[in-house]
């Protein structure tokens, strides 16, 4: 599983190291992924940046691996992180998705085992996961013209007729998004995830993602506290897209 976290984020600096009841944002995510049950090494992807040692830092102390590549192109950290640790296919998980299920991901590697696509496109969901193989993205950082990767599948389409590309087929029902919004990315994104930490917290009670989803819908008004960015969030997705694609892939 590959990590892609910064430090340098706009709309909420810092996000991946805010602290939410003694931990840093970003080891809330690690801890639920290393339940997966199949990968076999979670990797932090990060920058050179000297503002992304801390991330190393708790990459280290979490006991997960990690790789320091380029600042705007993720595309090309993730290959440096394959040649690095030998990865033949892996899945992504973003670091401002702090509740990214280890059982999401998961889905996403049997549809590989069963498959053996090389592009597994799982958008849409709580929060969005792709499927890829070292083939397709060595293919890719080949061919691209853009080091701009934030949005990474208008790349992979672009050079689809060289791979194996499919949508996510098998994610169980708990994961397609209903209106909750589980991204990090503004003031109200934290207060959220503040809330729901907290209450597992009190509570003692473990902070799994069917228990979260239980406690959101005897709890909507904390739902309430971040729904309406969600639109102007996918406002500013697509303006970045758009932005992407006029540059050229």
């Amino acid at each position: 599983i590959f990590i892609s976290v910064r430090s340098n984020s706009t709309r909420l600096p810092k996000k991946a190291i805010l602290n939410i009841c003694d931990k840093p944002t970003i080891q809330y995510l690690i801890e639920n992924l290393k339940k997966s049950h199949y990968s076999d090494e979670i990797v932090l992807c990060t920058t050179l940046e000297p503002s992304d040692d801390v991330l190393c830092d708790v990459a280290e102390r979490c006991g997960i691996k990690y790789f320091r590549g380029s600042t705007e192109d993720k595309i090309d950290r993730w290959l440096g992180a394959c040649k690095k640790y030998g990865v033949d296919f892996f899945v992504t998980a973003d670091g401002d998705d702090i509740f990214c299920d280890y059982g999401l991901v998961d889905s996403i590697f049997e549809q590989h085992q069963r498959t053996k696509s090389d592009f597994i496109d799982g958008r849409g969901l709580y929060n969005d996961v792709y499927g890829i193989t070292f083939a397709a993205i060595k293919e890719v950082c080949k061919n691209k013209n853009n080091r701009d990767t934030e949005f990474i599948k208008p790349y992979f389409d672009a050079h689809g007729d060289k791979y194996k590309i499919q949508k996510a087929d098998s994610v169980p029902s708990i994961y397609h998004k209903k209106n909750i919004r589980m991204t990090l990315d503004y003031e109200e994104d934290l207060l959220f995830f503040k809330e729901i930490i907290l209450h597992f917290k009190q509570n003692e009670e473990e902070m799994s993602f069917e228990k979260i989803l239980n406690f959101l819908e005897k709890n909507p008004h904390i739902v309430e506290i971040n729904w309406f960015r969600e639109e102007s969030w996918k406002e500013n997705q697509n303006k970045m897209i758009q932005a992407i694609e006029n540059k050229g892939l």
